[in-house]
């Protein structure tokens, strides 16, 4: 039953709500930034550099055991066996991580810019120094605890 309770308040805190609803956000932030490289940016790419599609961009490292090389379509290859190397498929994974990085880069200098605390302006002097004396009593102090001075009242 204790460690129910210490799991209770533990998962109730804040930070831990915040961090569960910032992963769910991120998650959903990736999909939409994954389907914006893959079906808004790479396609004007690849077509500008002569109709490319980066997703069926491969090297075959072996031929699979279903069908001989060459295959026309990264589909076509995995389904006969052959081992691939996928590079159209890292560079779109690689300019979805530069696009999402890029997002967190500006989510993290606005909260930043957010936090800086304006400086505070330095707190009122509370003391001052005994003019008989020079040591430093209360600004209120009548009388020098030190030299025991009268002193004017402020």
């Amino acid at each position: 039953m204790a460690v129910m309770k210490e799991f209770k308040e533990f998962a109730i805190k804040g930070n831990v709500v915040d961090m569960a609803v910032g992963i769910i956000i991120g998650g959903a932030f990736g999909t939409v930034v994954k389907s914006m490289v893959d079906d808004v940016l790479m396609p004007p790419i690849g077509l500008l550099l002569g109709g490319v599609d980066f997703a069926e961009i491969f090297m075959v490292l072996r031929e699979g055991p279903a069908a001989p090389a060459p295959y026309p379509t990264l589909a076509a290859a995995q389904e006969a066996g052959a081992v691939t190397i996928n590079l159209g498929l890292f560079l779109n994974a690689t300019v979805s991580f530069l696009i999402v990085g890029f997002a967190v880069f500006l989510l993290v200098r606005g909260i930043n810019r957010l936090r800086r605390e304006e400086p505070k302006p330095e707190p009122a002097p509370t003391e001052k120094p005994c003019p008989f004396c020079l040591q430093n009593i209360l600004l209120e102090a009548t009388r020098c605890p030190h030299c025991t001075s009268e002193l004017e009242a402020a």
